[in-house]
């Protein structure tokens, strides 16, 4: 197949469009459509099903679609790979990790790291859902939990647990538990069935220490390790978050610090083709160094 008309084939699949294709090729309309219409013919199925409102990906257009952005983000690796000859870390680190973990702790070291790396350009990705590092969509990953592509380096940054906390306004107006049983008197606030939490039985604070067969209420469900965080800073009740979360909460008091609640490990990721990247080694020993610094 032409590379040239692959090219143009990958760009028309991201757009939807001959003339955005166009616009971004620096290409008439009328060209990207021949392109198009020869690789369609040297192949001799179509590739895009023609509407008013612009192109859709047929089958097999979906099918080459696949292998040729593999391939493009191969080439991106490879490109940022060269760039980083210089000794100098430089260019651009797409990282991705929860919401939680970001919006708290990540973010309040990132001023440190760009005044020490003011050359690397730093865009971040929270989501609770893993990003496919082997396509590109980012450049490396904190996960909460274990990665299962074959394709990609990892290292264990940290062991997390949580602990069960409520704000000193919700202590001052509703008093503190001095013991699991007096849970039972207290707003408690969970994941809920919707979370995707990254380990199983996060509800447990509504079993610690209630009575056989009289299950707590939640006052609050939310799916949202970062969502809990917020609601018990608020003070509407008591809930389990991760330690490091607490940290960055000086109105967040611990609750029967007897409960322990589950544990995770934390993992610091990205693909086997950017073993030798320096701006990968530089972030991930400086995550490293404020993990242990911050004793988590």
């Amino acid at each position: 197949m032409d590379w040239d008309k692959l090219r143009v084939f990958h760009v028309v699949a991201e757009t939807g469009s001959f003339t955005h294709a166009g616009e971004a090729l620096n290409l008439s309309q009328s060209a990207v459509s021949r392109q198009i219409s020869g690789l369609e013919g040297s192949l001799d199925v179509p590739l895009f099903h023609r509407h008013a409102r612009g192109l859709v990906l047929t089958e097999q257009g979906e099918r080459l679609y696949r292998s040729v952005h593999e391939i493009y983000a191969k080439l991106a690796m490879t490109e940022a790979q060269i760039r980083e000859s210089k000794k100098s870390p430089k260019g651009p680190l797409r990282i991705t990790t929860t919401i939680a973990f970001g919006s708290v702790w990540l973010t309040s070291h990132m001023a440190e790291f760009l005044s020490l790396y003011p050359d690397i350009d730093v865009s971040m990705v929270l989501n609770d859902s893993d990003l496919d590092l082997s396509m590109g969509e980012a450049d490396v990953a904190v996960r909460m939990t274990p990665p299962t592509q074959p394709d990609l380096v990892q290292r264990r940054l940290m062991t997390l647990q949580f602990h069960v906390f409520a704000s000193s306004e919700y202590i001052k107006k509703h008093g503190m538990p001095l013991s699991p049983a007096d849970l039972d008197k207290h707003r408690i606030v969970v994941y809920g069935e919707d979370a995707r939490p990254p380990v199983d039985d996060l509800d447990w604070l509504l079993r610690a220490g209630a009575t056989p067969g009289k299950p707590r209420r939640a006052i609050l469900k939310v799916n949202n390790i970062y969502g809990i965080y917020r609601v018990v800073r608020s003070g509407l009740g008591i809930g389990a978050i991760p330690d490091y979360l607490s940290r960055h909460a000086p109105n967040l008091m611990e609750v029967l610090p007897e409960l322990r609640g589950p544990t995770y490990d934390a993992y610091f990721v990205y693909p086997e083709a950017l073993r030798d990247s320096k701006r990968i080694a530089v972030f991930r020993d400086f995550l490293l160094r404020k993990i242990a610094e911050d004793r988590l």
